[in-house]
C-alpha cells in the first residue's frame, strides 16, 4: 500500500451527516440513491452500493461518515455527491458511523 502525506490525508473533508430519504436504483440490485444532511454545506445526493445488505428503509434517520469533497459523479444516471465510508468484508458493506450522535457536517479530523 503506498503512503500519503499528512498534507494529502488533510485535502479530505470528511463529515458527519444524516440520511434523510433511501430509494433503491432502478435497474440495479447493488445502488442506493441517498439524500442526506450535510449542516451548512446543505442537501446532497450520494449513490452507493449498499444495496445488497441494507435495506433503503432503515437507512432513513442514520448518520453516516461522508467524504465531502469528492468530485461528482453520475453513477445509472444519477449524481452522486459524495462518497459514504464504509468497511467490507466477506458479507458486504457496514457503514461507519460516530458513537453518539453529533450535529449534521461536523468534520472529522
Amino acid at each position: 500500500m503506498d503512503a500519503i502525506t499528512y498534507d494529502d490525508f488533510k485535502k479530505l473533508d470528511l463529515r458527519v451527516a444524516k440520511i434523510l430519504e433511501a430509494q433503491r436504483v432502478e435497474g440495479s440490485d447493488k445502488l442506493v440513491r441517498l439524500q442526506i444532511e450535510v449542516g451548512e454545506l446543505g442537501e446532497r445526493q450520494l449513490v452507493a452500493g449498499i444495496g445488497t445488505v441494507y435495506e433503503p428503509a432503515i437507512l432513513i434517520g442514520k448518520q453516516i461518515v461522508i467524504v465531502a469533497n469528492l468530485e461528482p459523479r453520475k453513477l445509472m444516471g444519477h449524481e452522486s455527491q459524495g462518497m459514504l465510508l464504509a468497511a467490507s468484508d466477506e458479507l458486504g458493506p457496514v457503514l461507519l458511523a460516530p458513537e453518539s450522535e453529533v450535529k449534521e457536517g461536523t468534520p472529522i479530523k
